[in-house]
């Protein structure tokens, strides 16, 4: 279990002013993804809010979260499960039910269990898509342990119960994308409210070259896991021996990616943001052909003027614009994603086109629209 203390959030309205204890609730920090990124934001609107989680990372997530106020559940005191968050996916149903968050308002950031906290205040759950683990399973647990996806399967009844349960605790639910908004509804019989995350880089901080990198290559920026089709990215470059990839990111595919990439693609990780800025402001273009219910890189690249090619699937419908920001290509295969980097080389969209898009997904927006979703 975890301890909440309260903390002021000045929330206004046009019949009021009142000040409510806050709390944020986020699946497990452990790892540096669009998730993360988004409870960076939430953690930048409620600074004074702690942070409830099941597992956190110092190492392995983003280093802005070492100054916020993080509560742990018992889980955390398991290093391998710290450090694999994976192992804990048949445990985590039962240990989040057991974490108490005393706040007025609770914002839940959730792919699948933060919205089961407890609280007796009021619970708003910021869904990234309904746990993949149960409704995306093959593709998500391609790469885990056999033991993991064998108990997931076993406990599925109970967990899908558990889940639903969860859902219907929240007093107000938010979706990142069209398609996630329409997974919650199919999933949960709940309409939630659209509410786009931010793309979180902060475009006129410092900027660090990449050693042995030239500005001009195509960037993939990933987890290494199998959904992400970074194998299709990495095959296209085979038909560009004159290109060059640049892939950064981590996961339990990385050995099987190095060993099928030719030798003009490079991988990357251990990534910090001013190198991460360096890398999308010197980058032509950036792909992503992964099945993403938001699809957060194009945008992050987008704020540098730099357009993306990008699977026709899901989130990426509302953060690219075919023929505006970037274009579309139709499946996640090497020939569909070369064809596509040639499109955009032959009619590259204007950088200012690309920037005014990004803003619709700045940080300050999202603030204000969290904010008022708050004082409401």
């Amino acid at each position: 279990m975890t301890e909440a203390r309260t903390a002021p959030l000045e929330a206004r309205s046009c019949r009021q002013e009142k000040v409510a204890s806050t709390a944020l609730a986020h699946d497990y920090l452990t790892q540096r993804g669009g998730a993360e990124r988004v409870v960076l934001a939430m953690h930048r609107a409620l600074p004074d809010a702690p942070i409830h989680t099941s597992l956190y990372h110092a190492t392995t997530t983003f280093p802005e979260f070492a100054a916020a106020d993080i509560r742990v559940s018992a889980l955390d005191r398991i290093g391998p499960i710290r450090r694999n968050h994976r192992l804990a996916l048949p445990l985590l149903a039962p240990v989040v039910s057991s974490m108490r968050v005393d706040a007025d308002v609770v914002v839940c950031s959730s792919s699948g269990w933060a919205h089961g906290v407890r609280t007796e205040g009021r619970k708003v759950v910021y869904c990234h898509a309904p746990a993949r683990w149960l409704y995306q399973r093959d593709a998500y647990l391609a790469q885990s342990g056999s033991g993991t996806a064998t108990a997931l399967r076993v406990l599925d009844p109970y967990l899908r119960r558990w889940d639903r349960r969860a859902a219907a605790t929240a007093d107000h639910y938010i979706a990142n994308s069209s398609r996630t908004r329409d997974l919650v509804r199919e999933a949960y019989g709940i309409d939630a409210e659209l509410l786009f995350p931010p793309h979180g880089i902060d475009t006129e901080g410092p900027r660090s070259p990449v050693e042995g990198v030239e500005a001009g290559f195509v960037l993939c920026v990933s987890r290494l896991l199998a959904y992400k089709n970074v194998d299709a990215v990495v095959g296209a470059m085979e038909r560009r021996p004159d290109d060059r990839l640049v892939v950064v990111g981590a996961g339990p595919d990385a050995e099987r990616l190095r060993g099928l990439a030719p030798a003009n693609v490079t991988f990357l990780t251990g990534i910090d943001d001013d190198e991460l800025r360096w890398l999308y402001a010197s980058a032509r273009l950036l792909v992503a052909a992964s099945y993403e219910d938001f699809g957060l890189t194009p945008i992050e690249a987008a704020a540098f003027g730099v357009p993306a090619a990008v699977l026709d699937f899901g989130g990426y419908h509302d953060t690219v614009r075919d023929g505006e920001t970037g274009v579309y290509f139709p499946s996640p295969d090497a020939a569909a994603i070369s064809a596509a980097i040639d499109r955009l080389d032959a009619d590259p969209p204007p950088p200012a086109v690309v920037r005014a898009h990004a803003e619709t997904f700045s940080p300050g927006r999202f603030r204000a629209d969290l904010e008022r979703i708050l004082a409401s």
